[in-house]
């Protein structure tokens, strides 16, 4: 696919989805990034792996930011998870601790399904 219909494609798909979807394509790329972050520990490219765990940490950011204490009762258990995830994550950078990532890569695989589910209910509904 050409670079340039593939990132109006991809534009096109966050500026017209759903607020649901948009939450579980935030998970799915903050699995994608743990994934590649791992994978460069394990190849000792701390460098990349700096990278793509620095970016998931951003997501995890935006996942807490945009959370409503005020409107929800579980936003803080979700704000400690998010929280309990970033630290593992800059441990892991630290200290090229890929353990951490895996314990992080487990919890987001977890996170993302549980949002992917909760959307498909909700458009069911």
């Amino acid at each position: 696919m050409n670079p340039n219909a593939r990132n109006a494609y991809l534009a096109s798909s966050v500026t017209t989805a759903s607020p649901a979807r948009l939450l579980v394509m935030l998970c799915e790329r903050l699995v994608l990034d743990i994934e590649r972050g791992l994978q460069a520990q394990q190849a000792a490219d701390f460098a990349g792996a700096h990278t793509q765990l620095i970016h998931a940490q951003d997501i995890l950011t935006e996942l807490t930011t945009s959370l409503r204490p005020d409107v929800w009762e579980g936003a803080a258990s979700l704000t400690a998870l998010y929280d309990h995830m970033s630290r593992q994550l800059v441990h892991a950078n630290i200290h090229r601790d890929a353990s951490a990532t895996e314990h992080c890569l487990g919890l987001a695989r977890q996170l993302c399904n549980t949002w992917r589910e909760a959307a498909l209910a909700a458009v069911a509904s």
